[in-house]
């Protein structure tokens, strides 16, 4: 886990969902007794020596497991609280999430069963930098830089179209990342409406999206992200 500040004080954990219910459990030990905040998109758990930790939870809003809660809410002898017992099973449930990623002249698309990849393509296509030229050289080489990354978006969107689009049925979410102006370009594209209507955060800071990348956003789609408040 790498930890970071948070804006008005605290700071930013990400957990997996595998390991959160020893998180609380850890927290309670350090805290005291924990009481559990249900608020629509986070569980506040609020120890009994002041300390706060706000579990930001991935797909929300909180809903039931259809197969019930996880376990009993026990980790190691200590009883989750309800909520917390909720927030797990609802971190931990197995979900199919769709995965766009778009850096200029780099893109993936990906489809996730849990946090395995199960169908994926990504690609690329040059796109040349900006030219410290003037004049008509600079406007020809701007009006050429233009072209081809019209054309790597264009290509981005064609592998949505061609990876997530057929499976739209079976997808929970759709996850974006990469640019924000990429994929902002790529949201004019009608082909694409069905995805973006499916669409949850967070927006994944990723560099050039290469296989290995996509591969690699579960570890960030399906953390739960916890402002930890120290008394």
């Amino acid at each position: 886990m790498t930890a970071r500040p948070a804006a008005g004080g605290g700071r930013w954990i990400p957990v997996a969902p595998e390991r959160l219910a020893g998180w609380i459990a850890r927290f309670a030990e350090r805290h005291g007794a924990v009481e559990a905040v249900v608020l629509p998109d986070v569980v506040r758990l609020d120890a009994a020596d002041g300390a706060v930790a706000e579990c930001h939870m991935p797909f929300p809003p909180l809903r039931p497991s259809p197969d019930g809660p996880a376990g009993d809410g026990h980790e190691d002898g200590f009883r989750l609280p309800p909520p917390a017992a909720a927030l797990v099973a609802h971190v931990c449930r197995e979900r199919t999430v769709g995965v766009l990623l778009a850096r200029l002249g780099g893109y993936a698309a990906g489809v996730f069963t849990g946090a395995r990849l199960v169908a994926g393509k990504v690609g690329s296509r040059q796109v040349h930098g900006r030219s410290a030229a003037g004049g008509w050289s600079q406007q020809r080489f701007a009006r050429r830089r233009d072209k081809q990354s019209a054309e790597a978006l264009r290509a981005a969107a064609d592998v949505a179209v061609r990876v997530l689009v057929p499976r739209i049925e079976e997808l929970e979410a759709v996850v974006l990342g990469g640019d924000r102006r990429s994929i902002d370009e790529i949201r004019r594209d009608r082909r694409l409406a069905p995805l973006f209507a499916l669409e949850t955060g967070p927006f994944l800071t990723v560099p050039d999206p290469r296989l290995a990348v996509l591969e690699a956003t579960p570890d960030q789609f399906r953390a739960v992200r916890i402002r930890l408040v120290d008394p």
